[in-house]
């Protein structure tokens, strides 16, 4: 109901905009602090291991107007999230770098797991999707320093562009985008990054929402079960 959705965005508000603000002021007053623990965060994501992408790129902008923004919508498209484990997954459109509108399901081969936005390692008994979302951090929004220059989608086309800085780097798997109406991204509660696995046309495994909650590891550990299992039944 609208009433309720309502109602929650404004208590999201309120409380992300006290987060900010909290965090704002022991920026100020400990800024060494609050850098170590910004740096403990980081661990939990990729964010550290990069030598050319210092702290300086990045950890300054956290608490900012722009994060405040992009932390809300966020947490709003949150609430449109359709995607369970257990349930039925979100049959939602993609566009293909040709252009043509393709649906999720369209990826999956008979009962074999679906991937969505990750790599080709287990390619024997799994598939792989990276759906190429909004930008995280373009310039024109919440932006980090010696970044690659990426603005806001304003078209498909713009989408297209930017995915092709990923599809340079051969990610060994079918790279397709989001709509502009992002629904993908909305009913899997994607954004800014998030691993799922989808077989039989149901969720079998959300995963943590990125950076700090994004690991692989988890996707590897079942696909080596699944991997084990078909070459004990094989035998």
């Amino acid at each position: 109901p609208p009433g309720p959705v309502f109602l929650q965005k404004i208590l999201i508000l309120l409380h992300v905009t006290a987060c900010v603000v909290v965090g704002k002021t022991m920026m100020i007053l400990f800024p060494n602090a609050m850098k170590r623990y910004i740096l403990k965060q980081g661990e939990k994501s990729r964010m550290n291991k990069n030598p050319k992408f210092s702290y300086e790129n990045w950890g300054p902008t956290f608490f900012s107007f722009k994060y405040l923004l992009f932390v809300l919508k966020v947490k709003w498209k949150r609430l449109e999230d359709e995607a369970f484990e257990g349930h039925p997954a979100p049959n939602t459109p993609v566009v293909t770098f040709n252009g043509e509108v393709r649906h999720l399901f369209d990826f999956i081969q008979d009962n074999r797991p679906l991937i969505l936005n990750f790599g080709s390692y287990f390619s024997s008994i799994a598939d792989f999707l990276i759906i190429y979302i909004e930008e995280a951090h373009a310039e024109d929004g919440w932006a980090f320093k010696n970044n690659i220059v990426i603005k806001n989608h304003r078209s498909l086309e713009d989408r297209k562009i930017a995915a092709q800085f990923l599809q340079k780097n051969n990610p060994l798997c079918p790279v397709v985008l989001d709509t502009m109406e992002n629904l993908s991204s909305s009913k899997y509660a994607a954004l800014p990054e998030r691993l799922y696995l989808l077989q039989g046309g149901k969720v079998t495994y959300k995963g943590g929402v990125g950076p700090w909650n994004y690991h692989p590891q988890e996707i590897r550990t079942i696909l080596e079960k699944l991997k084990e299992k078909k070459k004990r039944t094989s035998e």
